[in-house]
């Protein structure tokens, strides 16, 4: 084989498992579990999973479970403490940037959680509390 030929078949190969890789971090949760799930109730009757595999597989569903309810607990606390945080700044003077990479002071007139992030109205300008640089 030349080297050409080596070259394009490794990058074929590269290419296939960078698609495939991409594709498994897309499943979810619930994916993840139907393919489980489906892997057991399709295994060969006449060479059956053995009891430990079994076991293994219901471990690590019940671990994905786990850590999944875990990172939503989480994003809740921290969505929680951003709601906090942005209440806390109502009736205080702000300076920040807002979207338009503009930076503006003034006083917070209210908050609201807009795709997870907490927002602070400051006259007619919106400012996302992390990109506050100064309260009085």
């Amino acid at each position: 084989m030349s080297s050409v030929d080596s070259l394009v078949n490794n990058t074929a190969a590269n290419t296939s498992l960078t698609a495939n890789s991409d594709r498994m971090n897309d499943l979810t949760m619930s994916d993840f579990i139907k393919m489980m799930v489906a892997e057991l109730e399709n295994q060969d009757p006449m060479n059956p999973m053995s009891n430990t595999e079994m076991l293994q597989q219901i471990s690590q569903i019940r671990s994905i479970t786990s850590n999944d309810k875990l990172t939503n607990s989480i994003e809740s606390l921290t969505l929680g403490q951003a709601l906090s945080t942005a209440s806390g700044l109502i009736g205080k003077t702000v300076t920040g940037v807002n979207s338009l990479n503009e930076t503006v002071t003034g006083t917070v007139d209210k908050v609201s959680i807009e795709n997870g992030e907490a927002k602070l109205y400051v006259g007619s300008s919106i400012i996302n509390v992390g990109s506050v640089t100064a309260i009085s």
